[in-house]
């Protein structure tokens, strides 16, 4: 069976030496370090105007830092990588590229995951339900709605059919209304980067990796670079209630980013992503073997809207955030028994790729035995004060004064 460490050569992207790319590194003598990637090295960024991945995002000479900035201390790229994937103890490894930003995500951003959700919510969490109400489901409405634009007069008469059919949903709400659905998917600081454990509740019995493309946004709204990501997903918890959507999605290290941010410059930018297929593989510890292919460009709401409806005059994230954009992957495949659909095992390695941001890799355990989360933002605050690091937030106009505290 493959383990992470066997994905070494997938870790950066196909053109790296092109791609602007930044991250985070943990030093064991001194903590967490900004870095970006130049040529076989990883250089340190981090100063007192770069303190935290935040800090670098929102500059707008990043991607000059990150390519031509004097930076610190240097360590190999393939080395740091390598223990990384090996979790080797003791030694510099990448962290999640994120720090101080909040972690968002869009829901129901693609139609064959739309389903998906209508159908845990109709099998109220059974998987053993869900052939049934996926063969009832698509026998009334098949792939009607798989192009339908969202908010458009053509949704609402979708919606006034499916009404008075009796099968319309609080997913498909989201997933062809006016409004698509934006959660907050885990803590500041709380999720993991490639080669880490992720976790899946030891009482869930139908759950999933949900593999998306993720952009980092800059505290005043703008895009300006992109990771991969895996939403880990409790299909029966959801399934039973959406108010149970916090306990289906933030766990302890239920959610991974990684292994880099690449900036957006003149050879990568939104419209890269748009064309980007991302694959994912899981490989059980029993020699099972899933793999699936998305293709962003299905999905049914562009990255702009989804960007709108997260920041705004209504909601600021002064530190940045990240944002999750949907995934189409929903298993159906049965893994154990006919009926049952597909669910992780301990042990499962799964990896989330596309040519354009390299392959994120993770092993699945319980959340219950998965490293603890002690690493937050006091402890973060006091490792940079101690290192020299903290400075005033900048000013942002003529006579800018310090924003006032809630």
């Amino acid at each position: 069976m493959a383990t992470p460490a066997d994905h070494l050569d997938r870790a950066l992207p196909a053109d790296a030496p092109q791609a602007t790319l930044v991250g985070r590194l943990l030093d064991p003598e001194v903590g967490p370090c900004v870095v970006a990637v130049r040529g076989a090295d990883l250089v340190d960024l981090t100063g007192p105007g770069t303190a935290t991945m935040s800090d670098l995002l929102d500059r707008p000479d990043a991607v000059a830092l990150a390519r031509d900035a004097a930076g610190g201390r240097t360590w190999p790229l393939r080395e740091v990588l390598a223990d990384t994937l090996d979790d080797r103890p003791g030694r510099a490894r990448l962290l999640s590229p994120v720090d101080l930003q909040v972690i968002k995500a869009a829901g129901v951003t693609f139609a064959r995951s739309m389903l998906e959700r209508v159908i845990e919510e109709q099998a109220e969490g059974d998987p053993s339900r869900a052939r049934e109400v996926r063969a009832r489901l698509l026998a009334a409405i098949g792939g009607a709605i798989a192009n339908v634009r969202p908010g458009s007069a053509e949704a609402r008469r979708v919606k006034d059919v499916l009404v008075a059919e009796g099968l319309w949903s609080q997913y498909l709400e989201v997933g062809i209304g006016p409004d698509p659905e934006i959660f907050t998917k885990a803590p500041v600081l709380a999720s993991v980067g490639t080669g880490a454990d992720i976790g899946v509740l030891s009482r869930s019995v139908w759950n999933n990796p949900e593999p998306e493309l993720v952009l980092a946004i800059t505290s005043a709204g703008r895009a300006v670079g992109a990771t991969l990501g895996n939403d880990v997903n409790l299909r029966d918890f959801e399934g039973r209630s959406a108010l149970l959507l916090a306990e289906a999605k933030d766990n302890n290290a239920s959610c991974a980013l990684g292994p880099l941010i690449r900036l957006f410059d003149d050879g990568f930018t939104l419209e890269t992503l748009r064309r980007a297929d991302v694959t994912l593989r899981i490989e059980g510890p029993e020699g099972y073997l899933l793999e699936s292919v998305s293709s962003v460009g299905e999905m049914s709401r562009g990255f702009e809207e989804l960007v709108r409806h997260a920041h705004g005059r209504h909601h600021q994230y002064p530190d940045g955030f990240v944002l999750f954009t949907g995934t189409m992957f929903a298993p159906t495949d049965d893994r154990d028994a006919p009926g049952q659909g597909f669910t992780h095992r301990r042990g499962d390695v799964v990896s989330i790729a596309t040519p354009t941001l390299g392959c994120l890799v993770n092993t699945v355990v319980t959340a219950e035995e998965a490293p603890p989360w002690e690493f937050g933002i006091r402890a973060l605050m006091a490792n940079l004060a101690g290192r020299g690091l903290l400075a005033a937030p900048p000013a942002t106009g003529p006579g800018a004064s310090a924003p006032a505290p809630h």
